[in-house]
């Protein structure tokens, strides 16, 4: 952000200190990171949807960084484009708390995987029709295994029990987000909440 503004303070010396710039920048890897940077130093700044973008017609060209630029100078020049729309601060840490509940999602089912696992190499077969569930989690922790394998197996069982506390806490957590007036018309567009849509079994 820094050689934008020292870009545009340079443009200045050209165009006087009246003149007005507007930066923008294709939606993409870059986040909202460079709009907050700019805005906040007081650069007017939009982020662009691609998909609302004219597309060059004709020959195939091979995108570079100076041809994106020359078409993103021609969207804000005849602002044919739509922005994205920025998020809020707010908006950003509920974001990154859900990321934080997905982490934790990928995290129970391996240690299920590790358990499926466990129990295929100690022939440890489960009779019944679907896995996972009350009856399932009762069967496991029924089982005792001889020796240090009972101990590995009962790690394994409290990692799972943990897991799965942690993220109905967090499904509770986001279901008050979401009662949130700032989301509840977005919500109530959803034909299932989140926070129904793990089921635990560890506690009848």
């Amino acid at each position: 952000y820094k050689h934008v503004l020292a870009y545009i303070a340079s443009l200045r010396g050209v165009f006087g200190e009246n003149a007005s710039f507007l930066c923008g920048y294709e939606a993409g890897c870059l986040g909202f990171t460079l709009y907050h940077q700019l805005t906040e130093h007081n650069a007017k700044c939009v982020i662009l949807a691609p998909t609302t973008m004219p597309v060059v017609r004709g020959k195939k060209t091979i995108k570079t960084d100076k041809r994106d630029a020359r078409n993103i100078a021609k969207c804000l020049a005849y602002r044919d484009y739509s922005p994205v729309h920025i998020p809020t601060g707010q908006d950003e840490q509920v974001k990154e708390y859900i990321r934080m509940r997905a982490d934790h999602k990928l995290a129970l089912k391996k240690v299920k995987q590790q358990i499926s696992a466990f129990c295929l190499r100690h022939d440890l077969r489960y009779e019944g029709k679907s896995h996972w569930t009350a009856a399932h989690i009762k069967w496991l922790k029924s089982l005792k295994p001889d020796g240090l394998y009972d101990e590995i197996f009962k790690e394994y069982l409290l990692t799972l029990e943990n897991l799965t506390d942690k993220i109905e806490r967090f499904d509770q957590r986001i279901a008050e987000l979401a009662a949130k007036e700032e989301y509840n018309e977005n919500v109530k567009n959803f034909p299932v909440s989140l926070a129904y849509r793990h089921r635990r079994h560890w506690r009848p």
